[in-house]
């Protein structure tokens, strides 16, 4: 379980790296956009992993976190979807799904 949490963990450090890449990348440069990204990252990599560090040592902590970030995930993977991006969209509703049903079963001890 833990070490799915740190793989989304990673995934949403990719993305949010990318996303600042963009953004700079842009015509036009927006500081709140950016801002936003930089908070979504920290946020985002620092909840899942902080979850996955609860899920090694045993805790409960970690679990609700991971549920409703898969909660998100596969609302994400909806739209994606709907946007035809079929190669994002998939291995991100295997690996939410997964997650998800691996919160929900996990027991911490």
């Amino acid at each position: 379980m833990a070490s799915l949490l740190v793989v989304e963990s990673v995934v949403i450090g990719a993305l949010g790296l990318w996303l600042i890449v963009l953004t700079l990348r842009a015509t036009s440069f927006e500081l709140l956009p950016l801002l936003g990204v930089l908070l979504f990252i920290v946020l985002g990599t620092g909840g899942l992993a902080s979850a996955a560090v609860g899920y090694r040592r045993g805790k409960y902590f970690g679990r609700s976190p991971a549920v409703l970030a898969n909660l998100i995930a596969l609302g994400v993977v909806s739209y994606q979807i709907q946007a035809g991006l079929w190669l994002v969209a998939l291995p991100l509703a295997v690996l939410a799904t997964a997650t998800l049903a691996a919160a929900l079963r996990a027991i911490p001890q």
